[in-house]
């Protein structure tokens, strides 16, 4: 699923590209790396604001047992002022 970026009102070449939606409610993002870092939390908190979607798996299939390569991201609710 592709994503468009507008900036200003402008509608930018350089969107994102999803892995995988599920149900227009999960984002799947796929990893092979030998561990996860904060920058590809990063990038589905990005894809999560950007869509409006709660939830997002990020999976890395560079794991011994999978299981262990799956890590769950929430978008935060905004804080009240």
């Amino acid at each position: 699923m592709a994503i468009p970026v507008t900036y200003r009102g402008v509608e930018l070449d350089c969107g994102y590209c999803l892995d995988f939606v599920v149900r227009e409610e999960i984002i799947v993002e796929l990893k092979c790396v030998e561990r996860t870092l904060p920058i590809h939390k990063a990038q589905a908190l990005t894809y999560l604001r950007l869509t409006g979607f709660p939830q997002a798996l990020l999976i890395n299939f560079c794991v011994p047992v999978l299981r262990h390569g799956i890590t769950s991201v929430l978008l935060d609710p905004p804080t009240p002022r």
